[in-house]
């Protein structure tokens, strides 16, 4: 593939909900454009986009792809991207880089969640829009319902530039409003002109008054020339249509059949004369952003690039700003699926694949090491369900570390922690078809088998009154013995973890032990006597004890210390606590009640306060985080994948005693095999 000035290229974001048909449009058009000689079906895996195996296995789209094609002496850079809302962080990554975004709606289901959500994700970005209305073949499609749901749905003004000839098995071709001509298509997609169906004329009418008042909007000379009663030639609507997409004031809607080959070619004509082109500051160095990674078996790691300014050549060394380290530029592969062709430059405009990178990750910025810049990174989503995962063979921990250390490189939307604690290796992904296709791959890639399990709750143990308790550790063994004696206040210390001090006189502990009893009461509070919790919120007082003059050892302190703090704790009324959650849910306003309704009844929450966020409401309340582990999936559920939350630790409060009885004897159950 040769290489194309800035004004030929065309970045397409192809976006739209899961089965709308994103990838069979892409498809098409790599037929049409004479990439393939045949056209892949996604049902069959065979479609040039999809081509991860977990993506043929389940018929849908995981990863965004670069598929560029040629068409009419222009490049068009399409990133065909996922439609299920567990990878939104893949779509968030292709909205940054693209200069215009080509959503899909299927004719017959309208308008779907995921439409809506990337719709406003592009709006906040300011970004040129175009829609395609697909399926117009299928059985119940309806473009002029589809129609009016955008209009009711998005606050834009909608111009049709095509309508179709039938719909549903009468659908045949297109009315191309504003050159007011009509194409007929055959089996192989095949168009033919033919003249504008009379049934069709006041439809076309209404519609194409409706189309010039969309492309006068955004040009200042042609709206006086309209307001004035003069008629407009094609060429001057074409022109004004093109500002106005370009300004993301006027939304183009077209149409046709991605499976059937119908209106692909239309479709391809009209973005390259109407997608915005990237906008490039000539003279200036270069600079790309990577946007995606990849760790292919075969070639290594893979980063996707968008070149900004100057251009990018092999053989250089360049600067990755983010992390101040400099990158040698060894291949540069231009990709289309998962086939490769090495090139030596990539231009101001087009995308690329750099391979082997040592240090680079999505969002970082490459850049001359002479002129360093910092381009915006990608904003990607926090993940919210957390699982706890264990390789089922032992031996394969290490191998699960460095496995996993692959995965977060390709994947800004997971994230990794073990827990000390818990003592369980925490996975957090996106959703539950997320967390499994990270498993899948572990396994596939890597021969890591895992099981799953629930992540368990890091709760605390404290006491609620104050207590005076004595230890003492005394062994005579012959020769050398051990003696250590002390007297302990313990007190409940709300504000604070943890606290120690000595009110010793007359020297009945001596300076010399002091820290060793501190030490044995730190070492006690790792396990408390409820249920082997750490201990908190404790202030300890060592205000008296005695010592031999030669039995007495730092060793027998430290251990009269831990016998006399876990006999206290079991004196001053020791509780459980659980880490509580401030959690913020972004939902539609209408869904607000049943938010609220499931945080003060199943989730055992305190709702703080609302407040209105644009179209949508935010919920902020105080959980408890063992109600919130699944609650991504809850919220799915109430909200048809509408909703978002992030939460943040807060604090730690008392269990209810009834919960508390439950936790503890669980944790007893877990705990006697390995005594």
């Amino acid at each position: 593939m040769k290489n194309y000035p800035s004004s030929f290229i065309r970045n397409l974001g192809v976006v739209a909900h899961g089965g709308a048909g994103k990838t069979s449009l892409v498809e098409a058009m790599l037929f049409n454009t004479g990439v393939i000689n045949r056209l892949g079906r996604v049902e069959d895996g065979t479609t040039t986009a999809d081509y991860h195996p977990e993506e043929i296995n389940r018929h849908l789209t995981i990863h965004t792809s670069l598929v560029p094609c040629e068409w009419q002496q222009h490049k068009l850079n399409m990133l065909d991207t996922p439609g299920y809302s567990d990878f939104i962080g893949e779509v968030r990554g292709a909205l940054r880089v693209v200069d215009s975004a080509l959503f899909v709606v299927s004719a017959v289901d309208g308008v779907e969640v995921q439409t809506e959500i990337i719709w406003d994700l592009a709006d906040q970005a300011g970004l040129p829009r175009i829609v395609f209305i697909n399926k117009m073949d299928r059985e119940n499609a309806n473009y002029f319902k589809v129609l009016d749901e955008l209009k009711e749905k998005f606050n834009a003004d909608f111009a049709p530039v095509q309508l179709p000839i039938g719909q549903a098995n009468d659908f045949s071709g297109i009315v191309d409003m504003l050159e007011q001509k009509a194409y007929q298509y055959d089996a192989g997609g095949k168009a033919t002109e033919i003249p504008v169906p009379g049934q069709l004329a006041e439809s076309i009418a209404e519609h194409r008054e409706k189309l010039v008042e969309a492309a006068v909007e955004a040009d200042d000379e042609l709206m006086m020339k309209y307001l004035e009663g003069e008629a407009l030639s094609i060429e001057e609507l074409k022109t004004g249509l093109a500002k106005g997409v370009a300004s993301a004031k006027v939304i183009p809607v077209l149409c046709g059949s991605a499976t059937r080959n119908m209106a692909i070619t239309n479709l391809l004509d009209f973005l390259i004369h109407y997608a915005p082109a990237p906008r490039v500051e000539e003279g200036k160095p270069f600079s790309g952003l990577v946007f995606k990674t990849l760790a292919d078996p075969y070639v290594g790691k893979m980063n996707f690039i968008r070149v900004y300014t100057g251009t990018l050549k092999s053989d250089s060394t360049v600067l990755n700003s983010n992390k101040e380290k400099t990158e040698k530029i060894g291949q540069i592969l231009y990709v289309r699926g998962k086939a490769t062709a090495p090139v030596q430059e990539v231009p101001a405009g087009d995308m690329a694949v750099l391979v082997k990178l040592q240090e680079t990750g999505t969002g970082d910025t490459l850049c001359d090491k002479e002129q360093p810049v910092k381009l915006a990174g990608i904003d990607f989503p926090q993940p919210t369900l957390t699982v706890a995962i264990q390789p089922k063979s032992k031996g394969d921990e290490d191998k699960l570390g460095n496995s996993l250390a692959r995965l977060l490189e390709e994947d800004p939307t997971v994230r990794v922690e073990k827990n000390v604690e818990t003592k369980q290796t925490l996975l957090t992904g996106m959703g539950e078809m997320h967390l499994d296709i990270l498993l899948e791959k572990l396994k596939r890639r890597f021969g890591v088998d895992v099981t799953m399990s629930s992540a368990r709750v890091p709760y605390r143990e404290t006491i609620r009154s104050e207590v005076k308790v004595e230890g003492k550790h005394k062994k005579q063994t012959g020769g050398h013995g051990q003696y250590g004696h002390v007297w302990l206040r313990l007190e409940p210390l709300p504000d604070k973890p943890f606290e120690f001090t000595e009110e010793i006189f007359g020297g009945s502990v001596p300076k010399q032990y002091i820290p060793a009893v501190e030490k044995g009461v730190r070492e006690a509070m790792t396990e408390g006597v409820l249920a082997g919790y750490p201990v908190t919120g404790v202030k300890v007082v060592l205000y008296d004890g005695s010592y031999h003059p030669v039995d007495s050892s730092e060793l027998a302190f430290k251990i009269a210390t831990s016998l006399a703090f876990k006999k206290g704790c079991q004196q001053a009324k020791p509780v459980l606590l659980e880490p509580i959650m401030e959690v913020e849910v972004t939902v539609p306003e209408s869904y607000m009640g049943d938010i609220i309704s499931d945080f003060n009844s199943a989730k055992r929450g305190r709702i703080l306060g609302m407040e209105p966020d644009g179209k949508n409401t935010r919920v902020k309340a105080i959980v408890p985080l063992a109600e919130m582990y699944r609650y991504a999936i809850d919220l799915k559920s109430m909200t048809q994948g509408r909703g978002s939350f992030h939460m943040v630790f807060s604090g730690y409060e008392e269990v209810p005693a009834r919960l508390a009885e439950e936790i503890i004897k669980n944790a007893k159950t877990e705990t006697e095999p390995d005594k």
